[in-house]
């Protein structure tokens, strides 16, 4: 009984250590790429964080009715002012994760849980219209019945909605939009207005209510298969199978195959076991 609990032990141990390393690899390409697309990034200020986002903070607002400075003072404290490793490579600022119905890559951070997966996006105005998106549901849908400069109960209302487990998060909120007069950016909106918009955001909300579980449920790797789905070290030649083709499927060079395995000369066989996991 013994050997077979310290069997189990050792397994999950390893097929852990895989998955760690899996994610690293993946999170690497994906710096890559960011750091490819944006080779000139410079750490943001707060004051600059607020000027280059403002404007599409206020473009939600005026379309959902979520205060601007709300959504601003999120990302600040949730993206560290753009300057977290989510924010920097995933496009990431509100730390929202991947579900089921998620198209995109995934970047994986420690959260909630070991390696959680994150949503990357193309760019930042992505993050924040998607923000506007996940608050777009049952729990929250009394917050847009607020008036939309209404910054200090949208506050009160995320903590109560459950959005955040620090008793303080409100707090942190109202303290950094009044530091950093973000309310400035918030606008009234005349009754019709507002009817309209309610009418709206609701039916939307109304609308997605049946299949919420799926759309905002985390899961643990993009269903799109953009991460590289290996659970093992190794992996055993089929027939088809080229130096190539399992190069690209493990997100590896040729050559990090043929080292891995000692390969100088030849090719490979059907039956043969690799190395798969850098």
């Amino acid at each position: 009984m013994k050997k077979l609990l310290l069997l189990f032990v050792i397994g999950t141990i390893t097929l852990s250590s895989c998955k760690t390393r899996k994610y690293r690899r993946n999170n690497k390409e994906i710096e890559k790429e960011a750091t490819k697309a944006n080779p000139n990034f410079t750490d943001y200020t707060t004051i600059s964080y607020i000027a280059t986002y403002k404007d599409v903070a206020i473009e939600e607002m005026n379309t959902y009715g979520i205060p601007a400075s709300i959504t601003l003072a999120q990302g600040i404290i949730e993206s560290g002012s753009g300057n977290s490793k989510l924010a920097k490579f995933a496009n990431n600022h509100f730390g929202v994760k991947v579900t089921s119905e998620w198209k995109g890559k995934g970047y994986y951070k420690d959260d909630d849980k070991n390696n959680d997966c994150f949503r990357v996006y193309k760019d930042a105005r992505e993050s924040y219209k998607d923000h506007s998106a996940f608050l777009k549901r049952k729990r929250y849908s009394a917050l847009f019945e607020l008036d939309k400069n209404d910054y200090v109960n949208w506050a009160k209302g995320l903590k109560q909605a459950g959005y955040a487990t620090n008793p303080k998060y409100p707090d942190l909120l109202i303290t950094t939009i009044e530091k950093y007069q973000l309310h400035q950016y918030d606008q009234p909106e005349s009754e019709t207005d507002k009817l309209k918009r309610e009418d709206k955001v609701f039916t939307q909300i109304n609308a997605d209510i049946p299949k919420e579980a799926k759309k905002f449920t985390p899961v643990e790797t993009p269903p799109s298969n953009q991460v590289i789905n290996t659970t093992s070290p190794n992996y055993v030649v089929q027939k088809g199978d080229t130096l190539y083709s399992l190069s690209k499927k493990y997100n590896m060079t040729v050559d990090e195959l043929k080292s891995l395995n000692n390969l100088t000369e030849g090719g490979i066989k059907i039956g043969q076991t690799l190395i798969v996991v850098k």
